[in-house]
């Protein structure tokens, strides 16, 4: 994709569904950007300022929504494969509970009460940590936020919190659900999902 722009990431984002924010070897954002398979971080490469100002873009779009789905990998989900999303992250299936350490049952049990919460308001130092935990089991939805400080955090907010604000619709029954996700995934060059990853 030459002079990759947001409306051309977004129209390959609507085609295939879900793309990641970077991989070595499958589509994704910062490889499409930079004209190629870009290896360790994207932060170093030369076009790394054009890929967070257009990554920064995409999450800020109503018809994208930027989850760890694919191997655990920040993944873009185009808003026709949101309720597929729903349907495995409301699944309440042993992937998502089975081993989940204390301090992360914890945390999600005070999401589901408070509403949303920020990683940088806990006390903890490994907050971050057991957010991304919760997230890549698709138990709640996690979005980064800047701090007022400059630095990074997540804000923690249940499924269905994040559904309404977004105008999400209705979630898929699990069994399509799972098949719509694992049929785009497949057709993007292939990875692993939160169940086949148990």
């Amino acid at each position: 994709m030459r002079g990759v722009t947001e409306a051309k990431l977004l129209a390959e984002l609507e085609r295939r569904g879900l793309l990641l924010e970077s991989d070595p070897r499958r589509p994704s954002v910062a490889g499409l950007v930079a004209g190629e398979r870009i290896r360790g971080s994207w932060w170093g490469h030369a076009r790394g300022h054009e890929i967070y100002a257009l990554l920064q873009r995409l999450a800020d779009h109503p018809d994208v929504l930027v989850v760890r789905l694919v191997s655990g990998k920040v993944t873009l989900v185009h808003r026709r494969l949101w309720p597929a999303v729903l349907g495995a992250a409301k699944s309440g299936e042993p992937w998502q509970t089975e081993g989940l350490p204390a301090s992360a049952s914890a945390l999600a049990a005070r999401v589901r009460q408070e509403g949303t919460v920020r990683t940088d308001r806990l006390r903890r130092k490994n907050a971050g940590e057991i957010a991304r935990e919760l997230e890549r089991r698709l138990l709640l939805h996690g979005e980064s936020v800047h701090t007022e400080s400059g630095a990074h955090a997540k804000v923690l907010e249940t499924w269905e919190r994040w559904a309404k604000r977004a105008q999400a619709g209705r979630r898929l029954p699990l069994p399509e659900a799972k098949r719509r996700l694992e049929e785009a995934v497949e057709a993007s060059g292939g990875g692993d999902l939160p169940w086949t990853r148990a």
